[in-house]
């Protein structure tokens, strides 16, 4: 083996960031993905949760129980008038509870059927899955349309890369473009917000309700409606997802191109500061379409950063000379 270096000579015309990512090494950062979103919670974690959810219902229990009974004797009335109301407050609380199991359930839902998606190698598996991700839409009206042409097309499809494709078309299509406008929406607002408001930490409890707001948005595109609780635990799994894609950091060159050339040093401070949070509200938005999606991207091409935010940010900041 020879120890004289090896030169390589490249087209000085080609963009280095421009080129696809190495497949080994985003295979790699995919699964290490899978795994985080995947790994189950501490048990000793999830039993000091359970007992300490118990104890605070077991003394609301009791206060509203020894209200309610002094209150009843005291003053009949008055005490069934708050005996109803704790009952309504107990009913309701019930009602919030059960529509954040259905919500994690959906999300769950969704996990499965990306799963399955990954995994349908043969051209019975396939069809099976599509029928899945087909049952998953059967009810929208927006989703017609798309089942009908994958109805129309699929019996002449007899391979399972080729019918997962169709469907991904057919089916998936609207709902990314119906996506990427959510994002792009939350990071205008984050940018927006960020250039114009001088208080201090509004930029950051806007980015904070925008991104939950946005994230919550996305999984109900994709059929996945969640509650309160069910959205904050996805939004712990987009993170999550970040960290192991290593997406979380926010270069130069990215912010060159978003921004135009020179453009953050002609603005001022919190204009740049504008763009930065708005391409950080990008980033987790794509990586929530990426967790949130029932298949993984196949036929269609994933979405990048720096368009998202070109066209969240046209005509807000100016890319003229000037």
């Amino acid at each position: 083996m020879s120890d004289k270096p090896f030169v390589l000579e490249v087209d000085q015309g080609v963009d280095p960031a421009a080129a696809p990512p190495v497949p080994e090494a985003e295979a790699r950062a995919n699964g290490v993905a899978r795994v985080l979103a995947g790994r189950r919670r501490s048990r000793l974690g999830a039993f000091a949760a359970w007992a300490f959810g118990a104890l605070v219902s077991f003394v609301l229990s009791v206060a509203a129980y020894d209200f309610v009974a002094r209150l009843l004797a005291a003053n009949t009335v008055l005490g069934a008038v708050a005996f109803g109301v704790v009952a309504l407050a107990v009913g309701a609380a019930l009602l919030l509870a059960l529509r954040e199991l259905a919500g994690i359930a959906r999300l769950a839902r969704l996990d499965g059927l990306r799963a399955r998606v990954a995994g349908a190698d043969t051209l019975a598996t396939a069809r099976g899955a599509v029928d899945a991700v087909a049952a998953l839409y059967g009810g929208r009206a927006d989703q017609a349309w798309g089942l009908a042409r994958l109805a129309e097309r699929r019996a002449d499809v007899m391979d399972a890369d080729a019918l997962l494709r169709l469907a991904e078309v057919e089916l998936l299509g609207p709902l990314d473009a119906a996506a990427r406008a959510e994002v792009e929406g939350a990071a205008r607002q984050v940018a927006t917000v960020t250039a114009l408001v001088p208080l201090a930490l509004a930029d950051v409890a806007t980015a904070l309700y925008a991104n939950l707001r946005m994230i919550r948005r996305i999984a109900e595109v994709y059929g996945g409606r969640s509650g309160m609780f069910g959205s904050l635990r996805l939004m712990r799994r987009v993170f999550g997802h970040l960290v192991a894609t290593g997406a979380v950091a926010l270069t130069d060159d990215m912010i060159h191109s978003v921004a135009g050339g020179g453009l953050l040093s002609k603005l001022s401070r919190r204009f740049g500061e504008g763009v930065v949070n708005g391409a950080l509200t990008a980033r987790v938005g794509l990586a929530a379409i990426e967790v949130c999606r029932p298949m993984p991207f196949a036929a269609l091409a994933k979405p990048g950063v720096t368009e998202t935010v070109g066209r969240a940010l046209a005509g807000l900041f100016s890319r003229g000379e000037g």
